[in-house]
């Protein structure tokens, strides 16, 4: 399989991993690129992480709340940054948002076929075909999430005026201001550090079996590990695990504000519910950061591809 300029920049920006680096991976897994990062782990035994978050696309993420029990964030892109500048671009994403706040569509293609909220004798999609017409570039409504609060409250933050939106639900037997702005930190914790699960209960074990499958191949590859069993190797590497899902898990992840540079979100939270004689707990967090995953412009990529390659030769 012939492997693209295109691809490589993808994984490159995905990984951090130099370009020769990435074009061989992606040759070994036939342009797989999950695949491919794994192998780049495996051989390279650098911590080289999926940041789809580079691979930009233009837009605004933000989250919206109905008082304290309803939030939700949505996604609605653009071509360009200019346009996501733009007061009618941003007016029609707060319309969204009020939209998906009053819809029970879960899909993007059931919210298109409501009434606008901002016009009921439009359609959602009426609307965006419309403001397409004004603005003359590709609009589109990418994702949205709602998140309803059974037994306590949620928090929003929307982050860099629109690149990352977050809502954080909790679940507390009292209800103050303290403990709002409590979910609320955590809300920017989740901005700031990008969490993958809440706690390490939330693991699945095929992710604990893969990541471990990683390490232990890392492992391997190091000499001084040549002769020793896998059972050994995988008990060496334990230690690394545990640590690398310590920081991917917001309960365990260091607290943003804490003045010792030790406390975890579990201890900041225990901490603000003794002061008030709650019981606070997190049940989910909803991260949207704006073009996260999407391509873009391919700018200059091919001829810094070809200034390396020259450079190799010589």
């Amino acid at each position: 399989m012939a492997i693209t300029a295109a691809q490589v920049k993808q994984l490159r920006e995905m990984t951090g991993a130099g370009i020769m680096d990435c074009k061989k991976a992606l040759t070994k897994t036939n342009g797989d690129m999950d695949a491919a990062v794994d192998e780049l782990r495996k051989v390279a035994g650098a911590k080289v992480e999926k940041k789809a978050s580079r691979i930009a696309a233009e837009g605004l993420s933000i989250a919206a709340q109905d008082g304290d029990k309803t939030a939700v964030v949505v996604e609605v892109n653009s071509e360009t940054d200019f346009v996501a500048s733009n007061e009618k671009f941003k007016e029609f994403v707060n319309n969204v948002a009020k939209q998906v706040l009053a819809s029970d569509a879960k899909t993007v293609d059931e919210l298109k076929k409501e009434k606008w909220v901002a016009n009921p004798e439009q359609t959602v999609d009426e609307a965006l075909t419309e403001l397409i017409g004004v603005i003359s570039e590709k609009l589109s409504i990418r994702r949205f999430e709602k998140v309803v609060a059974q037994n306590g409250i949620v928090a929003s933050y929307v982050h860099g005026g629109g690149r990352i939106a977050v809502i954080v639900e909790a679940d507390t037997d009292v209800v103050n201001d303290e403990i709002k702005e409590a979910v609320r930190n955590v809300a920017m914790q989740v901005a700031a550090l990008a969490p993958k699960y809440v706690s390490e209960n939330d693991i699945p074990q095929e992710d604990r079996d893969h990541e471990l499958a990683i390490l232990v191949e890392q492992a391997k590859n190091d000499p001084k590990n040549a002769s020793k069993p896998q059972n050994i190797i995988e008990k060496m590497v334990q230690g690394r695990l545990n640590k690398e899902f310590k920081e991917v898990c917001l309960t365990d992840q260091i607290y943003v504000k804490a003045e010792d540079g030790k406390q975890t979100v579990a201890q900041y939270l225990a901490e603000v519910g003794k002061k008030n004689g709650a019981s606070i707990s997190l049940k989910k967090f909803v991260r949207f950061e704006t073009g996260e995953g999407m391509e873009h412009r391919e700018e200059n990529f091919a001829e810094e591809v070809m200034a390396q390659a020259k450079a190799a030769e010589k």
